[in-house]
């Protein structure tokens, strides 16, 4: 008897360009930062889930202050992709990489003032009934979300009357309660709230994340699928509990 030996498949390495925003801050930081926190403060996620590009060139900065510059930003929810501009000296594996060659575009607009707060859904618009008197905001969703879709609301807690089809993803600032099956992907507590939690009346989602910490569904526990549960944060572990 022969035995055929077939070898792996090998890995392949693609090269593959992406637009960005890229942020140049100026001397004095903590200025500079001020102002961020005000166009920040426009729209709260107008950074949120943006591939950024820190551009430091021809800023006199030391190891430590680009540290702390980087750690500043990501305290604000703006995760640096790379970083342009700095001398090789400057990182080390605790920073993003060096990163070079991007072609300038057009200038990305700046948020503006949002009056009405309003969940934004790729291909369509869901519409939702905001709930009265609340400190923090919310949105009720009355339809299911359907395979495709991505309901984006940063200011607070979504409610869907309905199911989550597989593909779909939730994803907001607050917690998410699910009154019908969660097959696609919710991420709560997005805008750094690690007490948001994720309510669901049937586990059967692809991925679950709270406060920038996830959990695939290979790594969900078999006995909780199909079943009504919530699902919250303590420290960096995932707690689940019935809703049974």
């Amino acid at each position: 008897m022969t035995a055929v030996l077939t070898k792996p498949r090998p890995i392949r390495l693609k090269g593959r360009s992406y637009l960005a925003l890229t942020l140049t801050p100026e001397l004095p930081l903590e200025d500079w930062l001020v102002r961020l926190d005000e166009l920040a403060a426009l729209s709260a996620g107008f950074f949120l889930r943006r591939p950024v590009v820190l551009d430091v060139e021809g800023i006199d900065l030391d190891r430590t202050q680009l540290r702390e510059l980087v750690d500043e930003l990501c305290t604000r929810n703006v995760r640096i992709m790379g970083i342009e501009g700095a001398r090789t000296s400057l990182l080390g594996t605790d920073l993003p990489p060096a990163i070079s060659g991007g072609r300038s575009t057009s200038d990305i607009e700046a948020p503006v003032a949002e009056p009405v707060k309003e969940a934004v859904v790729s291909e369509s618009i869901i519409r939702s009934d905001p709930l009265p008197n609340k400190t923090t905001p919310s949105i009720i969703v009355t339809q299911p979300v359907r395979s495709g879709q991505s309901l984006f609301f940063p200011e607070g807690d979504v409610t869907i009357i309905g199911s989550v089809a597989s593909g779909a993803e939730i994803v907001a600032g607050g917690s998410i309660h699910v009154y019908g099956t969660l097959r696609g992907r919710a991420l709560a507590g997005t805008m750094g709230n690690a007490s948001a939690r994720i309510f669901c009346s049937k586990l059967e989602a692809e991925l679950l994340a709270i406060d920038g910490f996830y959990k695939t569904a290979e790594d969900m526990e078999p006995e909780l699928r199909g079943k009504a549960v919530q699902i919250w944060l303590e420290g960096e572990t995932f707690k689940v509990g019935s809703l049974a």
